[in-house]
């Protein structure tokens, strides 16, 4: 037993990793990840950047997918393939948790973040193409994403909420979430969903607007609005999952919309390598982690439920960031408008590079 399966077992969090890439797939290292305590997988078009332009280990595939259709059809096939490899690896933890677990994310195209119609035709063929019950969709949190997220809930589909960055829209995800489930006919405890609150990116942008500012007192309050921030939204979840209208969901089956702590590798420096994980520890939330902070959160994580501690404190932290003259809601404004065009952004770059790369292989020796 490791630490990564002490956080599950003995504190109700699932730790999972943040990252994908095909040499993991065929090399065994997922496999060895989920022995080690991972129990499920995230993936984002920055991550499939990455995996695909950092290794030849698409080339094969890609040569014979590029001579027959678009290159962005033959990123889909590569990224559903490592998609359904994944899944395999992690259908036992599947299984074996009653369906909470062992899911692995596959997001609808960026360019889709303000598209409510766009996103919920991908998201119902993403379903369609890959048919295993422990797939997430991926549909980030605009305020076109959240009715696409209402639909597709009320259709039984299970969905990762993601690039939530402010209490606000936490709570319009979780009505969509409620709203959906009290629309759908069908049996509540197939349908599954986490809402994916990103973590460290928001101390990146409130730090250095604190920075700005330059007070002794703004400056003394670097490095505590994200938690905070990430506390209380899971007080707002315990508030939200209780009470009659929850009750009358749960006679039905159904389970509870996890929060998952996104962006939790530390970007400071200054800041200890487990912080996002140390302090977000409690039961029916999700911790997905880059690889370096799971080895380092089972070579030193704590082990103690920390996520509700101190909710009064956390409300008191906040207060006082917005005293000193941060505007938290115009920061998640514009964290999520940097994450969709971040991600965009990367779904561009790599439609460019595979189409380089598409034609070089074409006119390399196997192409002729």
């Amino acid at each position: 037993m490791t630490r990564l399966h002490d956080l599950y077992f003995s504190q109700g969090q699932s730790p999972w990793l943040d990252n994908l890439r095909r040499g993991w797939l065929t090399g065994g290292e997922l496999a060895g990840w989920v022995e080690r305590g991972v129990r499920g997988i995230t993936s984002n078009p920055t991550i499939f950047q990455k995996a695909i332009e950092g290794s030849a280990e698409y080339d094969d595939q890609l040569r014979g997918l590029a001579a027959k259709g678009s290159v962005e059809d033959a990123y889909w096939a590569m990224a559903v393939s490592d998609i359904e490899a994944a899944l395999a690896i992690l259908r036992p933890v599947h299984d074996s948790s009653d369906g909470v677990d062992g899911f692995v994310s596959l997001e609808v195209a960026p360019d889709l973040a303000h598209d409510e119609a766009g996103t919920v035709a991908s998201a119902r063929d993403l379903h369609d193409r890959i048919a295993e019950p422990n797939l997430y969709v991926k549909v980030p949190a605009t305020v076109e994403g959240a009715a696409a997220i209402r639909t597709l809930v009320g259709e039984g589909r299970n969905i990762n909420v993601t690039l939530i960055f402010g209490l606000d829209r936490y709570e319009e995800i979780m009505e969509a979430y409620l709203a959906g489930l009290e629309a759908y006919q069908g049996d509540l405890s197939q349908v599954h969903s986490v809402a994916s609150f990103f973590v460290s990116r928001v101390d990146t942008e409130v730090d250095r607007r604190l920075e700005a500012i330059g007070s002794d007192e703004a400056l003394a309050l670097r490095g505590k609005a994200a938690l905070s921030q990430a506390q209380l939204a899971y007080g707002r979840f315990l508030e939200r999952f209780s009470g009659p209208r929850w009750e009358a969901l749960a006679a039905r089956g159904a389970r509870v919309q996890r929060p998952l702590w996104a962006s939790t590798s530390t970007k400071n420096p200054d800041y200890p390598d487990t912080l996002y994980v140390d302090t977000l520890i409690g039961p029916d939330t999700v911790n997905t982690m880059p690889e370096a902070t799971l080895d380092a959160f089972e070579d030193h994580g704590t082990l103690v439920r920390t996520v509700d501690a101190d909710l009064a404190g956390a409300a008191a932290a906040l207060a006082a960031i917005e005293a000193v003259g941060v505007d938290m809601d115009d920061v998640s404004r514009t964290l999520e408008e940097q994450g969709v065009a971040s991600f965009a952004k990367s779904f561009d770059e790599l439609m460019t590079s595979l189409g380089a790369k598409a034609e070089e292989l074409r006119s390399g020796p196997s192409g002729n």
